[in-house]
């Protein structure tokens, strides 16, 4: 399947019906590019985060495809699949990080699915990775944090270590679930400038579940709108009105 050149990650006609009858997505479409974030929007239920799930297969979704470095993640399994998502970076809500453990194991944690040895399932760091992962530090802001204890951060710094986890994945595309629903906004602002200058500075696509509608106007490129498991409107930023946005929290009340 050709997409453009630019074209990251794409979604089609991406299906999934629960056990219990629940039609949980209908048909997505979407597309993610080099240099975009795009910020997902819905109230509860809409079926965001299990869009999400089904793009890195957590779920297998009914019907569609999710193609990702030219491959269909859908149609693949075992050793096939985890290779194919090894360009692919999630961050969920909370950081996720080994507390007792410094803040530099915690990053290099983010490249142990190229070192599959006896060391490392020991828990053994690769001496290799640490350049980068004190590379990726510096890119969130932390490299002074190298050898803190993971469990003395705050919410914020943490999320930034989460990140330079994921940067140490080499991604191509990064998935952002809630990545701001525990932090103060001060902090939460933080997160998401950091977000849109990965996207613009660095040129990975970037896709940010949210609820948070004044962080998706502060810093989306483009917005899409979930209703239960349908896109309700998928445009740039700058083109979406607020009314357009609060009628995707209004709907299911009426």
């Amino acid at each position: 399947m050709d997409h453009p050149s630019d074209v990251r990650l794409s979604v089609r006609g991406l299906t999934l019906c629960y056990p219990n009858g629940t039609q949980a997505l209908r048909g997505i479409d979407l597309e993610v590019r080099a240099g975009e974030l795009l910020v997902v929007l819905g109230g509860n239920g809409c079926g965001k985060t299990t869009l999400l799930r089904c793009i890195t297969r957590a779920l297998r979704p009914g019907s569609g495809e999710v193609w990702l470095g030219g491959r269909n993640l859908a149609d693949l399994n075992g050793l096939q699949l985890r290779q194919a998502r090894q360009v692919l970076a999630l961050i969920g809500q909370h950081a996720a990080l080994v507390r007792r453990r410094s803040v530099t194991a915690n990053v290099v944690c983010g490249a142990l699915a190229r070192h599959k040895t006896a060391w490392t399932a020991l828990g053994g760091l690769p001496a290799s990775e640490l350049p980068g992962a004190l590379a990726c530090l510096r890119q969130v802001g932390l490299a002074h944090l190298a050898d803190r204890r993971a469990g003395t951060l705050s919410g914020g710094q943490a999320q930034r270590v989460a990140i330079a986890r994921a940067l140490l994945q080499h991604p191509l595309v990064v998935l952002a679930d809630e990545p701001v629903a525990s932090l103060d906004p001060e902090a939460a602002n933080d997160i998401m400038r950091l977000l849109r200058r990965l996207a613009h500075d660095e040129g990975l696509a970037v896709l940010c579940v949210l609820h948070q509608v004044d962080l998706a106007f502060a810093y989306a490129d483009r917005v899409v709108g979930m209703r239960d498991g349908s896109i309700a409107f998928d445009r740039q930023r700058a083109r979406l009105a607020v009314d357009e946005v609060n009628g995707l929290y209004t709907a299911r009340a009426a």
